[in-house]
């Protein structure tokens, strides 16, 4: 640990699992106290009593991204238990795969709702009380090559990482007018191995977002489609979080952190 993020205060939003859970660790190891927020209960609280093991600080809460009563409980939680928020990190999120002309409407507004309307319920009740403290803050919003580019089976899940996208460069500059420290800046993961693949590739339940990811047929994409020929890892897109949540990263706003192997360049 070289505390990179010391005492700030974290909230990490889909942190049970996957990018989530790699954030949380990457940010308690460097000193953050990390809340992580997800519908996984069992492996969220999991994931905090085993940061707390290694010495970190980590706590647990149940939420439901698309609720706006869910996240005004959420910021309270935090604003009553340590008086400030330095980091946001969005990223919650699920990907539905399938033909435009196939998919339910019922499934393309679900990933609005977690995906986008996440977001934006996110940012507006987090700034607030990331302005107690007076010292600014840096929120990271999980966008995807897909927010860069499109792809014939992803529509839905292109719309809400695009979103995402504009979403915060909006955001940023708003924060800049109004000279209160805050820096929005989005992060866009390539092939992850991650457990949202399963049901992007097909390999789980449409909409599920829960099982285990195919290690296979990520290698398979990756050495096909992805110039450095690999796959990435959660730690992969922590790293660059970390970076985007600490002071190091004081000069950036409104950016996209592109962490894909040279996918988006192809």
């Amino acid at each position: 640990m070289t505390g990179r993020v010391s005492g700030k205060v974290a909230l990490i939003t889909g942190g049970a699992s996957g990018i989530g859970r790699g954030c949380a660790e990457r940010l308690a190891e460097e000193g953050a106290i990390v809340v992580i927020t997800d519908l996984q209960d069992d492996k969220g609280a999991e994931l905090a009593a085993a940061i707390t093991a290694k010495g970190g600080k980590a706590q647990y809460h149940h939420h439901d991204v698309t609720s706006e009563e869910a996240w005004i409980k959420v910021a309270a939680a935090i604003k009553a238990d340590h008086g400030r928020l330095d980091i946001l990190v969005n990223n919650a999120g699920i990907g539905i795969s399938g033909s435009v002309l196939d998919m339910a409407l019922s499934d393309f507004q679900r990933q609005v709702a977690i995906n986008l309307d996440g977001v934006f319920l996110g940012v507006k009740h987090s700034i607030p009380v990331m302005r107690l403290s007076g010292q600014g803050g840096s929120i990271i919003n999980m966008s995807s090559v897909a927010g860069l580019k499109g792809s014939a089976i992803l529509a839905g899940y292109c719309a809400t990482k695009g979103g995402v996208r504009l979403f915060t460069k909006a955001v940023a500059m708003e924060c800049a007018g109004a000279k209160d420290g805050i820096r929005v800046n989005s992060v866009h993961p390539g092939i992850i191995e991650t457990p949202i693949w399963d049901s992007i590739v097909g390999t789980g339940e449409p909409g599920d977002n829960a099982h285990p990811p195919r290690p296979i047929v990520l290698d398979a994409m990756s050495q096909d489609a992805v110039p450095l020929g690999v796959k990435g890892y959660p730690l992969d897109i922590a790293n660059g979080v970390l970076w985007l949540a600490s002071d190091e990263s004081r000069y950036v706003t409104g950016a996209e952190l592109v962490i894909d192997g040279g996918l988006s360049v192809k």
